[in-house]
């Protein structure tokens, strides 16, 4: 595994450095950690977690996940009002 990473863009050199005296005191190393830590964070939650591993749900034949649970109309949908 590397131990070193060189960056050599002064674009991308100063945000980093600038990033780094505000949120970490200085430390670059941190905080390019920090930011790709929150990076990959971010990439994961965008995947649907319903089945995201293979095997991880079994449904029995003729289950239809897509079907509604409950049989009975809400009384949203029906417009009866709930007397109180």
């Amino acid at each position: 595994m590397a131990s070193v990473v060189t960056i050599n863009r002064p674009d991308v050199v100063a945000l980093i450095e600038k990033a780094a005296d505000q949120m970490t005191g200085g430390n670059k190393t941190e905080l390019v950690a920090t930011a790709v830590r929150r990076l990959l964070e971010e990439a994961a939650r965008t995947q649907s977690l319903f089945g995201a591993n293979a095997g991880s749900v079994r449904v029995r034949a003729g289950v239809d996940l897509t079907q509604p649970v409950l049989d009975d109309e809400m009384d949203a949908e029906t417009g009866a009002e709930i007397r109180r």
